[in-house]
């Protein structure tokens, strides 16, 4: 077993709370086609807080269930920062939970 997933699940689980406490977090989900999109972080259909909810955590959480191999690369907080520039201050414990993920996820290099 990966000995991140613990940790892996602990940074999920603060990924949400950022997004629901920034008032992020939806309660509709998006429609069947802006799941689709095979653009990288579906940038075509979705806002990146709602790729972060729909998409990211839900595979993210498969994966920890599963038990199946973890990512060993992640760049999520450079995406962030660029969706999120100017507002910084306003999501800076997002782009650290994100940062922190990308960390984590990296350690297995």
């Amino acid at each position: 077993m990966d000995s991140r997933l613990p940790a892996v699940a602990d940074q999920l689980l603060l990924i949400e709370r950022e997004l629901r406490q920034l008032g992020m977090w939806s309660v509709e989900p998006p429609s069947a086609e802006a799941l689709a999109s095979q653009q990288p972080f579906c940038v075509d259909t979705l806002d990146f807080e709602a790729w972060l909810q729909w998409v990211f955590l839900p595979r993210m959480k498969h994966l920890l269930e599963m038990a199946g191999p973890m990512p060993t690369a992640s760049g999520i907080r450079p995406m962030a920062e660029e969706r999120y520039k100017g507002r910084e201050a306003e999501v800076g414990a997002l782009l650290t939970a994100l940062g922190a993920f990308d960390s984590l996820i990296g350690s297995a290099r």
